[in-house]
């Protein structure tokens, strides 16, 4: 399988909140349906580095690394006896305005440019890993305090589920949909010890998310992350 972008992904927040599958349903793509864990659907807030990109297997020079922040939620997608569990992003933010333009033309994805910093101490027994973005003059957070000990994922836990979707879903419009695949190992987490988090959602991602700003996640995580692909090919349905 041809693929169009290459990268590392490493140190993944995901902050989680519990929603209401009413409010998804606005922003759900034709063709898939909400998945749901233990009788819940979240949200995601992300946060991770983009390293080393390629596209089509050339460097992106200067501009291959990056902090990405997202909003995602998740999907599946049945197609007879097989089940694909995938996402769906409310919005991806990037610092350049040049890797938001091609992946909003290429994927039709939602992606917009605004400063983004982050500040990584990694020591032997524990790392403290923070994002920020601004937004209307304001710079937003997440920040974690994790132990350095890596370990699997506990089969059929809350972080399998957040982390285990491979597969992207985008609403074009109302009766199109496009479905992509990302390839990557299953990672290892860091034990969470704190986490902070400052996000105007309502501000960012819109009013239907301005819920989240009074409430605290359900649960916070940190991935080590990997090398990651994305296919080229696309499905439209």
């Amino acid at each position: 399988m041809r693929k169009f972008l290459t990268a590392q992904w490493e140190n993944i927040i995901m902050a989680n909140y519990e929603i209401d599958p009413a409010i998804l349903n606005t922003y759900l793509p034709k063709g898939v349906e909400l998945d749901y864990f233990e009788g819940k659907t979240y949200v995601s807030l992300v946060g991770f580095m983009f390293k080393n990109t390629s596209i089509f297997k050339i460097p992106i020079p200067m501009m291959g690394t990056f902090e990405e922040v997202n909003l995602r939620f998740y999907v599946k997608r049945k197609i007879g006896d097989e089940i694909r569990r995938g996402v769906v992003f409310i919005n991806e933010t990037v610092p350049n305005k040049l890797v938001s333009y091609v992946a909003n033309k290429l994927y039709k994805e939602h992606y917009i440019a605004v400063p983004t910093k982050h500040n990584w101490d990694i020591q032997e027994e524990k790392k403290v890993i923070k994002y920020e973005w601004k937004v209307n003059e304001i710079w937003n957070s997440i920040e974690v305090k994790a132990s350095s000990k890596k370990q699997k994922m506990p089969s059929g836990s809350i972080e399998e589920y957040i982390f285990e979707h491979y597969f992207g879903y985008t609403k074009v419009t109302n009766q199109r949909t496009i479905e992509y695949k990302i390839n990557h190992p299953s990672w290892e987490i860091n034990l969470i010890q704190n986490h902070n988090i400052l996000c105007d959602f309502g501000a960012f991602y819109g009013q239907d998310f301005k819920i989240l700003n009074d409430k605290n996640p359900n649960s916070v995580m940190l991935a080590e992350g990997s090398k990651i692909s994305v296919d080229w090919k696309r499905i439209s349905f």
